[in-house]
């Protein structure tokens, strides 16, 4: 067993660790993040830097058999926080402590990173796309919800509502996020776009002789501006979280799927776009989506 690290200054440190890493890393989900109080901040912080931590070891580049010995050796971390000098670990024991963080929610994060180490990723059809997103990133939305705190609600399964709300809008995100990937998705072998789906509309998935999305018939340009339709719904469902938070998270909500919400909406108007590079914002675009949040109170 590791040593314990010591309470005090030494759980600030392992914060202050979360937050670099955030910073660093996090992108798009900062320009939110930084809009919390600071006790919901290092919070999630510590979330989103065990998340990242997850995400690293299923992208990385060892072989897969070490990779999934990572991931098992984080599932038992997770069973013993208490015991851990990792900074990152430390961070999260003390965000549960003050916090509901549903651990278990990592779980359905490591299965889901579990799926990307296939050595050819496909996904089938829709409901085993929304099985996946789910996993990924609709935990996230449930574990972000633990710190945001929905408002006080006397009616009756509003937490099973707003639970439902996060994990609907965790969904809608990952959806952009493969729209934007496709490319360099297919580069590493991972195709997430539902097989069913592409052969429906006729779709063979391939790069041409520049490394490009090939799409002569256009047939590809159609189906994805329809997958970014789907997607603007899912945000849709997602966004009804919005209402049942306090003004700073519904900000920190607002700005994180804003931004990627401005991604979709490219991709939807556009989606030659991402045959040829990552579709990225800009760092004043992304500002400018997070103080909007912030001014308009999440609204």
């Amino acid at each position: 067993m590791r040593e314990a690290m010591t309470v005090g200054s030494t759980i600030e440190e392992a914060y202050v660790e979360c937050e670099r890493i955030t910073r660093t890393e996090a992108g798009n989900f900062y320009y939110g993040i930084r809009l919390l109080p600071a006790p919901k901040r290092t919070a999630l912080c510590a979330v989103y830097a065990l998340a990242r931590r997850v995400d690293d070891i299923g992208d990385g580049d060892l072989p897969r058999e070490t990779k999934l010995k990572a991931l098992t050796e984080l599932r038992a971390d997770l069973e013993h926080l208490d015991d851990s000098s990792d900074p990152v670990l430390v961070a999260l024991a003390d965000a549960a402590r003050r916090y509901p963080i549903p651990l278990a929610a990592f779980g359905e994060l490591i299965d889901g990173v579990e799926t990307d180490l296939a050595e050819f990723v496909t996904i089938a059809d829709w409901d085993a796309l929304v099985v996946y997103c789910r996993r990924v990133a609709g935990a996230i939305g449930r574990l972000c919800l633990s710190i945001f705190g929905a408002l006080p609600d006397a009616r009756d399964g509003q937490v099973d509502r707003t639970s439902l709300f996060a994990d609907q809008l965790g969904i809608a995100l990952q959806q952009t996020n493969i729209l934007r990937d496709v490319r360099e998705d297919l580069g590493n072998n991972r195709i997430y776009l539902p097989q069913s789906e592409l052969e429906q509309w006729g779709i063979e998935l391939r790069t041409d002789a520049a490394g490009d999305l090939d799409d002569p018939e256009g047939r590809l340009a159609a189906y994805l501006r329809h997958a970014a339709a789907r997607a603007e719904d899912w945000y849709g469902l997602g966004l009804r979280l919005v209402p049942h938070l306090d003004r700073r998270s519904a900000a920190c909500c607002t700005a994180m799927a804003g931004i990627y919400r401005h991604l979709n909406r490219r991709i939807a108007a556009d989606p030659v776009q991402v045959y040829d590079k990552r579709l990225r914002l800009s760092g004043a675009e992304k500002a400018r989506v997070a103080v909007g949040a912030l001014l308009r109170g999440g609204s």
